[in-house]
């Protein structure tokens, strides 16, 4: 017995709304729905993973989900919660795009077997040989200047103005509602509660072609506790791409979480069940100051996206920051994520041969660490400084033997000051 979809959206916070007769049609029997995703960036970010949990959930629940990319609305540009106009994308981006993001998308959905199999189909497909005149004969004529007109994604632009290309936007998304149910038997399309109006426009174009029943269904757009967009962190978008965003970054951003922000996202973006989030959160409640819930949410979300080994290198790079690690621990460290934990903090380089004229003109001379002799020896003699976790003195003997990857030192000042230095020749 398949769990039933609409329930588990409602315990997740994942149900904003949908038409009538959607639960009718998804408790009776198994349906094949779908989310549309535009490709204008070669990755998804984390603001994407909310309509994909959707279509993970609604197969998790013996459902069929398909998942269209917008090789042919990616063209065009949705005018949905913008104020002006979306820079339109060469073909070329747009393929590179559009595989970068089936790639990501392969990581949460089931492609490879079993009749609810996801697939992924592309709206250029059926729209590459689609003559103007004949769609505006054949779908246009069912669709009133009146009906589009009062979408939020028009109105909200009228007076900064809207082009005709991003009018019509909700008319070729209706269209390929249409399409998937004639071919796919489709009737269910799923997204963020911003594009309601453009999903509903295809319910009712499939009305008014004599295609049956239809149904859309939305999830709430996240947002934070404090109001700013979820997502987002200082650097910007929280990607699905390592190369945009390190595993180290990825997996921060989710133990950074608010303790307010983490009980609401949890159900959201975690596989876990009712029972293991309820038992996790009461542990949460009980002592905020473990981040129980966040750690938990890091863990899942960094393994799910990057693998197990990103993680544990990502939980390594945490200790050696926040937590009490020695030196065995940072020498465990990857280059690569060596390099992305220190990319703050102030560096220096140095020649090989600096190394032999001790510890105090490392840190006084040769780097700007400490600002005098004076000053290093007395911080030295206060046990106060570390080369890779461990404590040094003025007679310490450093040689490249002592380099990380044969190439790096992590000095730090007391507990919180760290310096990355860059060792040649």
């Amino acid at each position: 017995m398949h769990t039933n979809f609409i329930e588990e959206l409602r315990w997740r916070g994942m149900l904003h709304d949908m038409t009538p007769g959607t639960e009718d049609q998804l408790s009776k029997s198994s349906t094949v729905g779908y989310v549309g995703f535009d490709p204008t960036a070669d990755s998804l970010h984390i603001g994407n993973l909310v309509p994909v949990m959707l279509l993970t959930h609604f197969q998790r629940c013996g459902h069929k989900p398909l998942v269209l990319v917008g090789g042919a609305t990616g063209r065009v540009g949705d005018p949905s919660g913008k104020v002006k106009e979306r820079q339109l994308l060469g073909t070329d981006v747009i393929e590179h795009n559009l595989n970068a993001q089936k790639k990501q998308l392969q990581q949460f959905l089931n492609f490879e077997d079993g009749e609810n199999k996801a697939e992924i189909v592309n709206n250029y497909d059926w729209f590459k040989d689609y003559n103007f005149l004949d769609f505006i004969r054949d779908v246009g004529k069912h669709i009133s200047i009146n009906y589009m007109m009062a979408k939020d994604s028009v109105k909200n632009r009228l007076e900064s103005g809207i082009s005709f290309a991003e009018f019509s936007y909700q008319l070729i998304q209706g269209y390929d509602f249409y399409h998937l149910l004639t071919t796919k038997n489709c009737r269910l399309q799923m997204g963020g509660s911003d594009q309601w109006g453009n999903i509903t426009t295809g319910t009712e174009l499939i009305r008014r072609m004599g295609g049956g029943d239809a149904f859309a269904l939305t999830s709430p757009l996240i947002t934070k506790a404090d109001g700013s967009k979820f997502g987002k962190s200082e650097g910007g978008n929280i990607w699905l791409d390592r190369n945009k965003t390190s595993p180290y970054q990825f997996y921060q951003f989710w133990i950074n979480v608010s303790d307010e922000d983490v009980v609401n996202f949890t159900p959201i973006f975690s596989l876990k069940n009712k029972e293991e989030i309820d038992a996790l959160t009461v542990q949460h409640q009980e002592a905020p100051h473990l981040r129980i819930l966040q750690k938990a949410l890091a863990e899942e979300m960094t393994s799910r996206v990057h693998s197990k080994e990103d993680l544990m290198q990502a939980q390594k790079a945490s200790n050696v920051l926040f937590g009490k690690s020695g030196q065995e621990e940072l020498r465990s460290l990857d280059k690569r994520t060596l390099l992305e934990v220190f990319d703050s903090v102030p560096s220096f380089s140095v020649n090989a041969t600096d190394l032999v004229e001790g510890p105090v003109e490392l840190l006084a001379s040769k780097t700007s660490i400490l600002p005098s002799k004076s000053e290093a020896r007395k911080m030295l003699k206060a046990n106060a400084i570390s080369v890779n976790k461990e404590k040094i003195s003025e007679d310490t003997a450093l040689s490249n033997d002592d380099l990380l990857h044969n190439e790096y030192l992590i000095v730090q000042r007391g507990k919180k000051n760290y310096y990355l230095i860059k060792v040649t020749g």
